[in-house]
Formats: C-alpha cells, sequence, structure tokens
C-alpha cells in the first residue's frame, strides 16, 4: 500500500484513477476534472494498491484558515483495513502544517462509516440542511 498526496490535480494515471473510484463510491456519480481545477489549494491524497488508486481524500482551501475536506472514500474490497482513517489523518497532518487552524467536512446519514469516522477524529456537528436535490446533510468541523 503505497501514499502520496499532490497539490493541484494529480498525474493524468492517478487522476484517472480517481475518477473511477469516485464513480463507484459515489453509485455512478461523475466527479468533473474542471470542478478540481477551480478549487484553491486543491489537495489530493490517494492510497494505491501497486498502480490502482483505492482510495481517495480531497479537499481545498475553504477560506479563514479553514480546510474544506470535500470528497473521499474507499473501494469496496478495501474497506475495514484503516485507509480512509489513515487518509485523513494524513491529510489532517499537512493541512495543520500549512497553517490551517480548522477542517470542516459535510457528510450524509446515509455514509455512517464516513459520519462515525468524522466524529471519532474529533469533529462536531454544527449543523444539518437539505440539500437542493432533498438529501439531508450534516455539517462538522474541528479544530486542527
Amino acid at each position: 500500500m503505497d501514499y502520496m498526496y499532490f497539490q493541484g490535480v494529480p498525474d493524468t494515471q492517478t487522476l484517472s484513477g480517481v475518477l473511477e473510484l469516485h464513480k463507484h463510491v459515489f453509485e455512478g456519480s461523475e466527479l468533473e476534472t474542471e470542478k478540481l481545477k477551480e478549487k484553491s489549494n486543491l489537495i489530493v491524497f490517494v492510497a494505491k494498491d501497486h498502480e490502482r488508486v483505492i482510495g481517495f481524500k480531497i479537499g481545498y482551501d475553504y477560506g479563514n484558515r479553514t480546510f474544506y475536506s470535500w470528497l473521499g472514500g474507499v473501494h469496496k474490497d478495501y474497506r475495514g483495513k484503516g485507509i480512509a482513517k489513515e487518509l485523513m489523518s494524513r491529510q489532517h497532518n499537512l493541512v495543520k502544517s500549512m497553517g490551517y487552524t480548522k477542517a470542516r467536512t459535510i457528510s450524509r446519514n446515509e455514509k455512517r462509516e464516513m459520519l462515525i469516522l468524522n466524529i471519532k477524529f474529533g469533529f462536531d456537528i454544527k449543523e444539518t440542511f437539505t440539500s437542493d436535490k432533498g438529501k439531508h446533510k450534516i455539517v462538522l468541523e474541528k479544530m486542527l
């Protein structure tokens, strides 16, 4: 298992793996490369098994020394092995060293494993809302 990160959009091969895994994790939803390019201080962490991307954690600058941990996931065949925990830990350590003082994320109740991981990592629930698509969302923040 190899872990690495990219400041900005990753190389073509890694990006392709992230996009494929995103589709797997988020029920066929496609992540547009253009959305990645428009984020300020984009940081992409990946976990690879040889050349295959099996986990990712993507975030960007949210302003006011806050880092927004936007998207992440682990391939179903690799879940339960601590990969998401390792990606989150590496992300938080890096952004803290860069001067960020707070991390923010949004989760959904249906994504219980991720919600529990966020709470175990010290995130507090700040608010909830219903998205334009009718999905219930949970806003979480933590001090780094």
